[in-house]
């Protein structure tokens, strides 16, 4: 019998801007980084690279999936351990002497020029930076472990800084390449007495005064200073915060007009159905406006690249909003038909298509759980247009633009059955479906858009990703399935719920 394979979790593509140089395809697949040439699907590279990706990955421990057990403890490592040189895999023995490591690596950057990917694992909360040669291999550059776990990361206009929004609210800045890191220390606080014999009479507070100048000038001999308790060995910056559980970060530059330069934003969703933009570096303490209109949890938020002041955002209340987000205007509320009302956005996307006849954008959406998405035109009065629904033959994880005419590769989940996170299916086949490609075409001003298979999927497919063991029980599964379908759960229950 085949053995399950780990869904691509998120996709991203590498574009390269020199010469010469071909796209690459990365993807993350349960523990695991994986480049393909975008041209043809060829699997270039794997990290970590000295274990086999083929081979079945170890079930998680029991004691991080029991749920009446405490878990075990988080793996928290430096740098050096994390294997900077070779890409080795960190790990780390628990009492029982079973090998514990990241499970998945929930989110994907890359850069605009094409040389550097960003990866987070879950469990260890670190961020790792990659260099990717030519031939699409993974040089690990810097490994940094967050205090807090993160939930959502984006870059910085100019490629230069990492934005990381975490679940207790809060939004760092670190340096995409981090420099040399030096301990910033506080300068001891030197308390000297403020009375004086002459304003002190008594006996008693006379002896006090004179302890208190003593222990005074033994300070400044000594020169004591406290000693700082420093959580994070990097640099880092705490540039804003909310109040509530973080969900999506997006940065946003708006082009410069007359008399205007251009100018940066960060937009930050939270829990809460707030949506605040706030200015860029180094004043995004400075909040712009909100966006408020959201009756439940906001999960996603897209900002078309062809209308930066054109914001599109969903979550758990079975529409769409899109906003002219500078002015905290509602641009339109865009109904989700046949989506349930308890379903959760689990991504927006968007692409464009061009021929001869003309061109037009596409926004499409997933809702977690669902083998469906959801496609919308963009309108030129800034608002969607339902086109139809696309149905797949798996539950949608992630989407990327790949080719020419704005084709999308979608990653399947082919592990479960369609619309149940939770149920899996009764046997695997060979090869599974991983990706599929969406294919959209525009003649005559009529567009059409298709779901099927082509060589590049193809190539995927057949090679693969790392084994599901058979082994798995009940609640080892729940744990896996948890790493892809969590959204629903940070939904505010009432007490009836």
């Amino acid at each position: 019998m085949a053995e399950f394979q780990h869904p691509f979790q998120t996709l991203k593509i590498v574009t390269r801007q020199s010469n010469g140089h071909s796209g690459v395809l990365v993807a993350a697949a349960g523990p695991y980084l994986y480049s393909y040439a975008a041209k043809s699907g060829q699997r270039l590279a794997v990290w970590p690279k000295h274990i086999d990706p083929s081979h079945t990955v170890a079930a998680l421990p029991t004691s991080e999936v029991d749920g009446q057990a405490p878990p075990g403890k988080k793996i928290k490592l430096s740098p050096v351990e994390d294997g900077a040189d070779n890409g080795s895999v960190p790990s780390k023995s628990d009492s029982n002497g079973s090998l514990t490591t990241w499970t998945n690596i929930p989110i994907l950057l890359s850069t605009s020029n094409g040389n550097h990917v960003v990866a987070m694992t879950a469990e260890d909360k670190c961020i790792r930076v990659f260099e990717i040669s030519e031939a699409g291999e993974f040089s690990l550059l810097s490994a940094r472990n967050m205090a807090k776990k993160p939930c959502a990361l984006d870059l910085t206009a100019d490629d230069q800084i990492i934005l990381c929004a975490d679940k207790f609210g809060d939004v760092y800045s670190l340096p995409l390449i981090p420099g040399e890191y030096v301990k910033p220390k506080t300068q001891a606080k030197k308390t000297k007495p403020v009375a004086t014999p002459l304003t002190v009479h008594s006996k008693r507070n006379l002896r006090s005064l004179e302890q208190q100048h003593l222990q005074a000038e033994r300070a400044e001999k000594t020169q004591e200073e406290p000693e700082e308790k420093t959580v994070l060995n990097f640099e880092h910056e705490l540039i804003l915060g909310h109040v509530s559980m973080l969900t999506d970060i997006v940065a946003v530059t708006l082009p410069s007009t007359e008399g205007n330069h251009s100018r940066n934003y960060i937009l930050t969703a939270d829990r809460d159905e707030h949506i605040r933009v706030s200015r860029g570096i180094p004043q995004a303490h400075v909040i712009e406006q909100y966006c408020l209109g959201h009756t439940s949890l906001i999960t996603k938020l897209y900002v078309p690249p062809w209308a930066p002041h054109v914001l599109v955002s969903g979550g758990g209340e079975g529409h769409l909003i899109s906003w002219n987000w500078s002015e905290g205007r509602i641009h339109q509320t865009v109904p989700l038909d046949g989506v349930p009302e308890e379903a959760v956005v689990s991504g927006i996307w968007g692409t464009e298509v061009k021929s001869a006849s003309g061109s037009a954008q596409v926004i499409f959406v997933a809702i977690e759980s669902s083998p469906r998405l959801l496609c919308f035109t963009f309108e030129s009065d800034y608002t969607l247009k339902f086109h139809s629904h696309l149905q797949l033959s798996g539950n949608v994880l992630d989407l990327v633009t790949s080719g020419p005419n704005g084709s999308l590769i979608a990653s399947i989940d082919a592990v479960r059955e369609q619309g149940a996170g939770g149920s899996w299916r009764t046997s695997a086949v060979s090869p599974q479906t991983l990706a599929e490609r969406i294919q959209l075409e525009l003649s005559s001003g009529v567009l059409s858009i298709s779901a099927g298979q082509d060589s590049i999927t193809e190539s995927l497919n057949a090679a693969g990703t790392s084994n599901i063991p058979a082994t798995l029980d009940a609640k080892q599964r729940k744990a896996l399935d948890d790493t892809l379908y969590n959204l629903g759960n940070l939904r505010k229950r009432t007490f009836d719920d």
